[in-house]
């Protein structure tokens, strides 16, 4: 092996690590449905919430991430992460996190391919239009394998959640942004 192809060989995870992440992600937060206790609020006995629901904006986030490593390949990792929920949490649990995927991609496909705005103004948009998307169709199907799942609080919860994490990536974009113009 040449020293160039060494270097590429050892080198090579690293340009693919948010999307490594990403295939991750989705089958463990997706098996976190299947057992994590909902939890009540002190002094809001009715503001019951399943806590994996602050930590699902992490995918929206390291996907964004993903997308910018491999492109639409993005869909491929998608599919396997899919394929590993399927096998960690069942048929039932994939298909609701699928379809909830193929929505929000559907909404950023076209934020990302058809607008013309900033790339820190497309990612703010694509995930306020995407999360509460997102969130009411994984939550309802979620709530045929564990009742209780499609609450108003599991949904204000994972939107917040996935929102600050679409607000945090763009003020790092807009940082990056900004440094790149001095």
């Amino acid at each position: 092996m040449t020293s160039t192809e060494d270097k590429k060989a050892t080198t090579s995870l690293k340009f693919v690590k948010y999307s490594l992440l990403y295939i991750l992600l989705i089958p463990f937060i997706n098996w976190s449905f299947t057992w994590a206790p909902m939890v009540n609020l002190p002094g809001l006995a009715a503001w019951a919430f399943n806590p994996v629901t602050i930590v699902t904006g992490l995918v929206l986030v390291v996907r964004d991430f993903s997308q910018r490593e491999i492109g639409h390949e993005v869909l491929f990792a998608m599919a396997l992460a899919l394929g590993l929920t399927f096998v960690t949490s069942g048929g039932a649990l994939a298909l609701a996190s699928g379809v909830a995927f193929l929505l929000s991609e559907l909404v950023d496909y076209a934020m990302f391919t058809f607008t013309k705005y900033k790339l820190s103004t497309r990612v703010l948009l694509s995930s306020a239009i995407a999360a509460p998307i997102d969130t009411t169709a994984f939550l309802y199907g979620a709530s045929f394998i564990r009742e209780d799942q499609l609450t108003a609080p599991n949904i204000i919860m994972s939107v917040a959640g996935k929102m600050l994490g679409a607000v945090v990536i763009w003020w790092l974009i807009r940082q990056r942004m900004e440094r790149q113009t001095r």
